[in-house]
């Protein structure tokens, strides 16, 4: 499969037509996302009830508000960077809900498969 040419919106999109998810078959609540590109800020809105999960535009108010760059936001979204080793150096700014991002972060998806890494000489690439 060919590398999306926006990692976000390809993820929130996936997340959506995967339907429900198991990981977060026990969780309820809202999460918004302030991604910073330049000189705009990319909001995507994120609502889970019991694993059922939508997503928008919405700048509403969220029980979870995560701000950071949006590049470092695809790399989590593609593997290549770990969302809770970013929040723990300070590269990305939660605010509210610290529980509902420690469980919303399971669905990012893990480090690129070994397969990968052969393939590129043991070297990952930059988006």
């Amino acid at each position: 499969m060919p590398p999306s040419a926006d990692p976000t919106a390809e993820f929130f999109r996936e997340l959506v037509a995967g339907g429900h998810k198991p990981l977060l078959g026990k969780t309820s609540g809202t999460l918004r996302f302030d991604l910073v590109d330049a000189d705009r800020v990319e909001h995507w809105y994120v609502a889970v009830r019991n694993g059922d999960v939508t997503v928008s535009h919405k700048r509403g108010k969220a029980d979870a508000v995560l701000t950071g760059d949006k590049q470092l936001f695809e790399r989590i979204a593609t593997g290549r960077e770990n969302a809770m080793a970013a929040v723990l150096r300070g590269a990305v700014a939660p605010q509210g809900d610290v529980s509902l991002m420690l469980r919303f972060a399971r669905v990012f998806p893990g480090p690129p498969r070994a397969a990968d890494a052969v393939e590129t000489g043991g070297k990952r690439s930059k988006p």
